[in-house]
């Protein structure tokens, strides 16, 4: 089954969510919580958007984010895979911590902007974790109350589109445990919230950029991470050079498969693209693929060399 679209733009509103596989905790220790916010930073400075909100919580995270460039999908990569590859190596685990893609919901700000900041800042009330917001720690909450504000938010940017005064805010949040609203029922076709204008221009949009073949979503996928940049980190990382490794021809030829696994799962290209690097057959390619799939399922010590090597290319 191929994967659902996602719409990326400039100067597009997010919710953006990620649970821990299998709903398991993804935030065990105050150092956890105060890692991702840092790669969460990170992020904001290399991609360049703006963070309205956020809430951690122990096995999921939201965020409401305003795009400047068209890289959701890079933003969001750099921080999964960063904080993932902290956690494993702090833990001494592998394979993978969070559950699937993120979720990305098209959010219509002249309907939503307060409503979702408001729902994301109440989570923790909804999962009975505290009876008020401002108790709860891993949140932008305080950042709306507080003259010291937080960090990670750009209160000026939230002041354009939050429409009351600050000091009205908490008001405002603390009706919503009253009467609470569950924004999700109101998201339509999987990723939007808004009016019925805004839904149908998102979804005109959405026709363009399927239907223009020089944005398809492979190519998408694939412009910031190069086939040849992986042949050289791998190569490096076996004590070869990008020739010896291309030319591998005695077995088990560990190194070379590996490449050709990364570049099929990190470029998209296709197998006969993939031939033409190595100079093999496409069915060769599969099947070198596939050997290095079939024993990630098992060999513990080669999914970590494998997230070790992955990590030269977050972001």
């Amino acid at each position: 089954m191929s994967r659902p679209y996602r719409l990326q733009g400039k100067n597009f509103f997010y919710h953006i969510t990620s649970r821990g596989d299998d709903r398991k905790k993804i935030y065990v220790s105050d150092h956890d919580y105060k890692k991702f916010l840092e790669y969460l930073q990170k992020a904001k400075e290399k991609y360049k958007f703006h963070l309205f909100a956020y809430v951690l919580m122990p096995n999921h995270y939201h965020l409401f984010i305003k795009t400047t460039q068209p890289n959701l999908s890079k933003a969001i990569h750099y921080i999964k895979t960063s904080y993932t590859t902290y956690y494993n190596i702090k833990r001494r685990r592998c394979g993978h911590l969070f559950q699937g893609r993120f979720k990305s919901t098209l959010v219509d700000n002249d309907c939503y902007f307060m409503e979702l900041t408001r729902y994301i800042h109440l989570n923790p009330v909804r999962a009975k974790m505290t009876n008020d917001p401002e108790n709860y720690k891993w949140s932008s909450y305080k950042g709306y109350l507080d003259k010291e504000g937080d960090r990670f938010i750009d209160i000026c940017q939230i002041k354009k589109y939050l429409d009351m005064p600050l000091e009205q805010y908490r008001e405002f949040v603390l009706e919503g445990i009253k009467e609470p609203e569950d924004l999700t029922k109101k998201i339509y076709a999987g990723f939007l919230l808004g009016s019925a204008n805004f839904i149908e221009d998102r979804l005109k949009d959405l026709k363009e950029h399927i239907e223009n073949k020089d944005v398809s979503y492979k190519k998408r996928l694939t412009t910031h991470i190069k086939a040849d940049e992986i042949i050289k980190v791998v190569a490096g990382r076996y004590g070869k050079n990008k020739e010896q490794l291309i030319n591998m021809r005695s077995k088990p030829m560990k190194g070379k498969k590996i490449s050709i696994y990364l570049i099929k799962r990190l470029t998209g290209l296709t197998n006969r693209e993939i031939g033409r690097l190595f100079n093999m057959q496409f069915s060769a390619v599969s099947k070198a693929a596939s050997s290095i799939e079939g024993l990630l399922r098992e060999d513990r010590l080669l999914r970590r060399e494998i997230e070790e090597i992955t990590s030269n290319f977050e972001g």
